[in-house]
């Protein structure tokens, strides 16, 4: 295990204060605010930590209220709403200096069998013949707005492995592409067998680029290069099958519209073998700057 995923996994774990209370701190950012699928990350496994251990998460469903401070730490209160036969339903509230900054809702299911389909894997290629962030990201250093985001990108995402298929939103600025975008992705090391650990490493992991196609569509390069201003809105999961997050998993992204200073994007998540098994969908702000 790489000491990038070390330092991760020991932000995720997460100091019980009380029964349904539990607290936890900030990584630096790429930006200079708490990474939206950080505090995402942290809340479901605040919920998942008041969940029977026979129970999977089954989906989520999340708003990013306010900007999260990096210094402060942040509390988060489970409200157990249900705890059915089969479902367990909980709410999630995250908050720094006595306001809300997140909500979360997340669903778990016992293991159940019924009936059985999936949408087919996209064409994508083999994801270690794709470039790693590090080979790549040093080769788009003077599109970007200062030359420390080549190494704040990559002290973020050390705990990731992150592979574009195609050129990134900041490769190909002013010329206007197909709104979709395909990464491969796994964590830097092995994990526990523990199932509510993949989960959360893929929560983690789905809100760096779930944007992109959005940008791709007009020919922006995004905050690093200064063509646009944005923030995650709302982000909901759905997990249709078990992973894991220390295997190659393809991302693969689009966007069906933006208006009125949104973008949406929705996305798949497939296993290498083939196997369907998450699907996204978030909306953001995605500004241009005046």
């Amino acid at each position: 295990m790489t000491q990038a995923l070390d330092d991760l996994l020991d932000l995720l774990d997460l100091e019980r204060v009380e029964q349904n209370i539990f607290r936890g701190r900030s990584r630096s950012a790429v930006v200079p605010r708490v990474f939206g699928g950080q505090v995402a990350a942290q809340a479901l496994v605040a919920a998942g930590r008041t969940v029977p251990d026979d129970r999977t998460t089954h989906s989520l469903h999340s708003y990013f209220l306010r900007m999260g401070d990096p210094g402060a730490p942040i509390v988060y209160t489970v409200d157990r709403i249900r705890d059915g036969r089969s479902f367990t339903t909980r709410r999630v509230v995250a908050v720094q200096h006595g306001q809300p900054i997140f909500h979360l809702s997340a669903s778990f299911q016992t293991e159940e069998d019924g009936l059985e389909h999936q949408a087919g894997m996209p064409p994508a290629p083999d994801p270690e013949t794709l470039p790693t962030a590090a080979e790549s990201l040093p080769r788009y250093a003077d599109r970007f707005v200062d030359e420390g985001v080549v190494d704040r990108f990559l002290q973020a995402r050390a705990a990731v492995d992150l592979r574009y298929v195609d050129e990134p939103p900041y490769g190909t600025v002013g010329r206007p592409r197909e709104p979709r975008s395909q990464v491969w992705f796994r964590v830097n090391g092995k994990l526990a067998d523990d199932p509510l650990l993949h989960v959360c490493m893929a929560t983690y992991v789905s809100d760096m680029t779930l944007l992109d196609s959005v940008l791709l569509a007009h020919g922006r390069g995004g905050w690093a290069v200064g063509d646009v201003v944005g923030a995650s809105l709302d982000h909901a999961m759905w997990f249709h099958r078990p992973f894991r997050a220390d295997e190659w998993l393809l991302y693969d992204q689009e966007s069906p519209s933006a208006s009125g200073g949104r973008g949406l994007g929705q996305a798949r998540i497939w296993t290498r073998d083939g196997r369907l098994a998450i699907s996204v969908i978030q909306e953001g702000v995605v500004r241009v700057p005046r």
